[in-house]
């Protein structure tokens, strides 16, 4: 891993607040709120690192045996939270990058990061497969990339319904724990509201929903003989569903066309249920027709 945790700095843009927050339902204020309270100043620092909070506790509990022996001699790991003080933010790169020496994992877990403050171990809630894949978007994908761990953690955690409904110290204890109270969060968090909501929203629209194309109606029709020379049309189609199902029908269809008198019709009966399309059967589609055909046993997949 490169440990400059140096990328591409991107800000957020005024359209990144109300877009990322239409996705859990709420307006640009309420995200407003989260970002003055949760960050200042943005996602990176000074060098163009994302910000970061390192915590000797969490590296503690995510280490075990000799390692964690390790880290506890070399001041980077305590069992009891505030054992160790954080320290300023000058700091926080150097004890990272200590701690990525005895366990890379267990050290990016350890960390909060970028503009939401989501810590590593939560990758999952955030939307990573990993921690490692975690921290890059936090170094490379700017501060929009943060926001959306950060807006995933909140919908991961169901403290979305809190949130649009400012409901805030219920919200501080979900996203900041039990301790939220000292700092403040929640009257932070509805001051900040307050203000923004006197501010004028950022122009901007939802996009339209993609309308999905309907498929075209494809018919099969499968002519065959019953055994007393009466012509018998069965007919399956799809209106509103896929195609793919009718084409696997289709060839089976054709691969039984050459078979004698009914044979074709009573080989098609025993197909399984999971070979026609969604909701039909071949009962479901069968008639009698006055004509005879002109082929006996013919098939044929016209599209109308």
């Amino acid at each position: 891993m490169d440990t400059t945790f140096k990328g591409a700095v991107a800000r957020l843009s005024d359209t990144d607040l109300p877009r990322i927050g239409y996705g859990i339902g709420v307006g640009e204020d309420e995200v407003h709120a989260f970002l003055d309270v949760e960050t200042a100043g943005g996602g990176y620092d000074e060098d163009g690192r994302p910000k970061i909070l390192f915590e000797p506790a969490k590296f503690y509990a995510h280490l075990s045996g000799a390692a964690r022996a390790h880290a506890v001699v070399a001041g980077l790991a305590a069992p009891r939270w505030g054992d160790i003080p954080y320290g300023p933010q000058s700091s926080q790169y150097p004890k990272l990058i200590q701690a990525i020496a005895i366990d890379e994992s267990a050290a990016l877990m350890s960390a909060s990061w970028g503009i939401g403050q989501v810590l590593g171990e939560n990758f999952g809630a955030a939307g990573y497969d990993s921690v490692q894949a975690m921290v890059a978007d936090m170094v490379n994908g700017g501060e929009a990339a943060q926001l959306q761990a950060a807006v995933n953690f909140i919908k991961a955690n169901h403290l979305d319904d809190e949130l649009r409904n400012h409901q805030w110290a219920a919200f501080a204890r979900g996203y900041n724990g039990a301790g939220y109270a000292k700092n403040a969060y929640d009257t932070k968090l509805a001051a900040r509201f307050k203000w923004w909501q006197g501010r004028p929203d950022t122009p901007w629209s939802p996009p339209a929903a993609a309308s999905t194309p309907k498929p075209a109606n494809i018919t099969i029709y499968v002519l065959t003989w019953g055994s007393s020379d009466v012509p018998r049309e069965t007919r399956y189609f799809t209106p509103d569903h896929g195609t793919d199902a009718v084409m696997r029908l289709a060839e089976r269809v054709i691969e039984l066309d050459k078979a004698p008198a009914n044979a074709a019709f009573a080989a098609l009966s025993r197909l399984p249920d999971s070979i026609y399309p969604e909701g039909m059967t071949l009962a479901s589609w069968t008639k009698t027709s006055d004509e005879r055909p002109t082929d006996e046993g013919s098939a044929e997949i016209p599209a109308s």
